[in-house]
């Protein structure tokens, strides 16, 4: 197969775009899913605060401005082709530029800081994303950007449990950590969990996860079994929309899972508010 070349600028562009319209849009499994829980509520106070996170939606896609004045960490999902060749000027800088011009155009909150732990200066456009690349086969580009909130990133955690732990300890871990996070991650949250492989393979997992279709099981009976525990013993906790009460604390679980060392097994769980914003292109 020939090689087939895709400009920097188009890519930047396409970025840029992305970064917009992910900050002013839900996606329509996400609007479904909110709809559905309002529906379902049974706390009148949890009703109406989902109500008004739906009325939130409506009101920032009439208006194109950011659903969430929290407009996050980029994080950007690359699958490239094979047989894609980026021409023009390299893939990192081209999706970088794309940031720094889609948080300018759209103006929307620049939250990056440098020296984290020291000056914490504002790099003042949102630069850098945290990009993850996969060399996949063809000759497409799919990108994909999710703008992450700091209220529920800071409830990301990671545990390493013994192979003897099991399933029972996951199901554990998961629930707690939801139940300490409480209100923080602004709920009905979303969560990701991502089991095996290393620390870092589990904890990109539990990201990944959060970019399936909301609600969607995964293809893997046993997996799909776990996810619907989970969603149940989260509920179950009684935290609510936007931690006011109620039955619908998460909209979904999502478990994504890879074969981990004989010796290990890695646990990683990333949660999503209820602003679940992704946009995905193909070049």
């Amino acid at each position: 197969m020939s090689i087939r070349e895709i400009q920097s600028d188009k890519i930047t562009e396409a970025v840029a775009e992305l970064c917009k319209q992910a900050n002013y849009y839900l996606p329509d499994d996400v609007l479904d899913a909110l709809k559905k829980a309002q529906n379902e509520e049974e706390s009148p106070l949890g009703k109406e605060v989902l109500g008004k996170i739906i009325e939130n939606a409506d009101v920032a896609a009439q208006k194109q401005t950011p659903l969430c004045q929290d407009c996050g960490t980029v994080l950007i999902f690359i699958e490239i082709g094979q047989d894609v060749h980026v021409v023009g000027g390299s893939l990192a800088l081209a999706v970088e530029e794309g940031v720094r011009q889609g948080y300018a155009e759209g103006y929307l909150r620049k939250s990056m800081v440098a020296n984290p732990f020291s000056s914490r200066t504002n790099t003042s456009d949102n630069t850098p994303p945290v990009v993850y690349t996969n060399i996949v086969d063809g000759d497409k580009l799919k990108i994909t950007v999710m703008p992450k909130g700091g209220g529920s990133e800071n409830m990301t955690r990671f545990v390493a449990l013994t192979p003897a732990q099991g399933r029972t300890a996951i199901v554990d871990f998961v629930v707690d950590a939801v139940d300490k996070a409480g209100s923080s991650p602004c709920p009905p949250i979303i969560v990701g969990i991502g089991i095996g492989g290393t620390a870092d393979k589990a904890m990109l997992l539990s990201k990944k996860a959060l970019v399936r279709e909301v609600g969607g099981p995964n293809a893997d009976a046993e997996v799909a079994a776990l996810e619907k525990e989970l969603l149940t013993e989260i509920n179950a906790l009684g935290i609510g929309p936007q931690g006011f009460g109620g039955i619908i604390t998460a909209l979904a679980v999502h478990v994504e899972v890879f074969p981990a060392h004989i010796a290990s097994l890695p646990v990683a769980m990333t949660v999503q508010c209820h602003s679940a914003r992704h946009k995905e292109i193909v070049l």
